[in-house]
């Protein structure tokens, strides 16, 4: 049973008479997931959401544009953008004029950078395999399948 502890609510139960169940039941885990985690990296860090998330997509492309990151994170702009400036100051990422559009700079992640976005990214793992506990490894393997599906055909609608 999956009773919260202050009120003697029955979390599944009560989802499973949730309207939009699956978005209910995808952001309850997500939230899950992602409050404890960025709270423990804000508190290790002093880094917040946007800017964690700016330091992901960096390590994981090799060169960027802030309006790139704001759209593989679907974050607003202005988020981006302010992480983009701290991220500067900070020393954990570079940015160089792009050569072929004067008003886009491109944007690289330091060494620094890096091992702030390892350090993040174990955090945040160790309560991802918190939540994700009770899975069997064909259980991971399916939900894996399931949400890069999912993954594939969001991206491909409209805002």
């Amino acid at each position: 049973m999956a009773k919260d502890d202050h009120a003697g609510v029955d979390v599944a139960e009560f989802i499973a008479t949730v309207g939009l169940r699956h978005a209910y039941r995808l952001s309850y885990l997500t939230s899950a997931i992602v409050t404890a985690g960025y709270d423990a990296v804000k508190r290790e860090t002093g880094l917040i959401r946007g800017e964690y998330l700016l330091l992901l997509c960096l390590s994981h492309q090799k060169i960027s544009t802030a309006q790139d990151v704001a759209r593989m994170t679907r974050r607003p702009r202005n988020t981006i953008s302010r992480a983009v400036h701290r991220m500067l100051d900070e020393g954990y990422i570079d940015r160089a004029p792009d050569p072929s559009d004067g008003r886009q700079s491109k944007l690289t992640i330091t060494a620094k950078g890096r091992a702030m976005q390892t350090r993040i990214e174990q955090i945040l793992s160790e309560r991802e395999e918190e939540v994700v506990a009770p899975l069997s490894a064909d259980d991971h393997a399916s939900l894996d399948a399931i949400l890069q599906k999912l993954v594939r055909h969001a991206a491909s609608l409209k805002d």
